[in-house]
């Protein structure tokens, strides 16, 4: 097996390698526009891209650059293939709805290649059919219930016993003419069909809180900046305003991780994943007339679990296994936010706020979820009617089995607050090589250390800015990550995820024993 030697030493998306994104600056003024959106990902573009289009003015801005957070570092499968999801909806929410579940995404899908096909992108978008596939007898009969539940919603899909790859499978469900595409290729005619349109977009403007005491919501920056609106809508993975809607019990964070691979072997086309643990993900994408394989996979709870590089390790033996490898030229993680019931919360934010709208909780399939969100988000700002508004409806709190995962959740996020408060081991500073993280005691304090790459010393506080539980070290993307909520900072204490909004302390150097 290679070594992981040879992975990049930092983590870098693939999706960067052949992408020049246009730059902004940050809001350096009030403002008054008749939208708001906070978050530059696919979702909020794509919501200005089409509330533009429909004659409104927009502000669009992001706490860093735009797409530089989940959706650069998405895997890009445009399919409404998530995972085993149709059978547990129809248990939970109806046939009824969990046909319209997948509509929507069908939809979406749908509206991505109509985009593509009106303005001529070039983005590497294929059809490919899409896999589920079962390695064990307990998930073979799993897959065949999830068939059972394709036939009953009308989707066009099989049963079949194997696929093109040396993996013992028991059995694989197929979802036909699906689809892949390179994201930010994909989004740059849009950003431009925004500016075209007169939206506003601006970067490094940070979001902090919705003043809702005046007649109209008003955006505040952390630069001290306003924007008035007539409506907010907040698209920033993790909403930088609950509004009552108490998404951090809601919610809970998974990290994954991706290999872009040059392969020994030929790719056979098509999107696989696994459903037994640990997961595996194929898909195959061309960048600069050269072929990679995406193997994704090694789920696990934010903050939670073995040291991070291990992941990226057990990714490259079974790709080495799998496919064979030759290079190993791009490695990455990435975060997603899964609600309590599996289903998206987009809509109002909460009951509390009519002109205040979220779109969160992809739980990984962000590509067609982010075209049905955009849809939907438009037509509630612009007051018309969408059918699949109430699947997903954040105001939704079903008792099954949303009452029985936000108890175990909370419980989960307990248990890691007081572990993280008492039953840790700690590390010495002078036991640490240069780019090494730990957590040390400075004057008796629980402390976070990083020894970079030059032997400089980065200490923080590692209290949780949110609510209070203790960051753990992520190895391999050198973050401190939060294990309650999924709040993530960079070494140096600045806020990398939310729902933090503050960053962690820094402790002086002075202060080292």
């Amino acid at each position: 097996m290679p070594s992981t030697k040879n992975f990049p030493q930092f983590p870098e998306p693939i999706w960067n390698e052949d992408t020049k994104l246009p730059k902004f600056g940050p809001l350096n003024g009030n403002k008054s526009v008749d939208v708001a959106i906070v978050g530059g990902g696919i979702t909020g573009i794509t919501t200005a891209y089409l509330l533009t289009k429909a004659g409104m003015t927009v502000a669009l801005i992001d706490a860093g650059q735009l797409v530089n957070g989940t959706t650069s570092h998405t895997t890009a499968k445009v399919t409404a293939q998530h995972d085993m999801i149709y059978d547990e909806l129809i248990s939970h929410i109806g046939k009824e709805k969990a046909k319209l579940y997948y509509e929507a995404n069908m939809e979406g899908l749908e509206f991505i290649e109509a985009i593509i096909r009106e303005k001529g992108i070039d983005c590497g978008f294929t059809r490919e059919d899409a896999y589920l596939y079962a390695t064990t007898d307990s998930s073979h009969q799993k897959l065949k219930k999830e068939f059972a539940a394709y036939q009953k919603l009308g989707i066009d899909g099989d049963l079949v016993s194997e696929i093109p790859f040396n993996i013992d499978v028991k059995s694989a469900l197929v979802m036909r003419n699906q689809a892949q595409f390179h994201p930010l290729k994909y989004l740059i005619p849009l950003i431009q069909d925004i500016q075209a349109s007169g939206g506003s977009i601006y970067e490094n403007t940070t979001a902090i809180d919705i003043q809702t005491n005046t007649s109209q919501p008003v955006v505040v920056t952390k630069q001290g900046w306003k924007i008035t609106c007539n409506a907010v809508v907040t698209s920033s993975h993790f909403p930088f305003f609950d509004g009552r809607g108490f998404y951090f019990t809601r919610m809970h964070a998974e990290k994954s991780y991706v290999l872009a691979v040059k392969a020994e072997k030929e790719y056979p086309g098509g999107m696989y994943l696994c459903v037994d643990q640990p997961t595996r993900s194929l898909r195959y994408t061309t960048i600069n007339g050269e072929t990679y394989i995406l193997v994704g996979g090694e789920s696990h709870k934010t903050g939670q679990g073995i040291n991070t590089i291990k992941h990226y390790e057990a990714l490259q033996e079974w790709a080495q296994s799998t496919l064979g490898i030759k290079q190993i030229p791009y490695r990455w993680s990435t975060q997603d936010l899964i609600t309590i019931d599996n289903i998206p919360y987009i809509g109002r934010i909460s009951s509390k706020h009519d002109n205040i709208y979220v779109a969160t909780g992809y739980r990984k399939w962000g590509m067609t979820t982010s075209a049905v969100a955009a849809k939907l988000l438009t037509n509630l700002v612009m007051k018309q009617d969408n059918r699949f508004k109430d699947v997903f409806t954040p105001s939704r709190f079903l008792a099954d089995p949303s009452v029985k995962d936000f108890i175990v959740q909370n419980t989960d996020v307990a248990g890691h607050f007081i572990t993280g408060k008492l039953g840790m081991k700690y590390k010495k500073i002078d036991e640490l090589s240069n780019d090494e993280g730990a957590v040390v005691k400075v004057k008796g304090e629980r402390t976070g250390a990083y020894k970079d790459k030059n032997g400089y010393l980065h200490l923080v506080d590692t209290t949780c800015t949110h609510l209070g539980c203790e960051c753990e070290w992520n190895s391999g993307d050198r973050t401190w990550d939060c294990p309650c909520h999924g709040s993530r900072f960079s070494y140096e204490g600045d806020v990398v995820e939310g729902p933090a909004e503050m960053p962690l302390k820094k402790v002086s150097l002075d202060q080292q024993p």
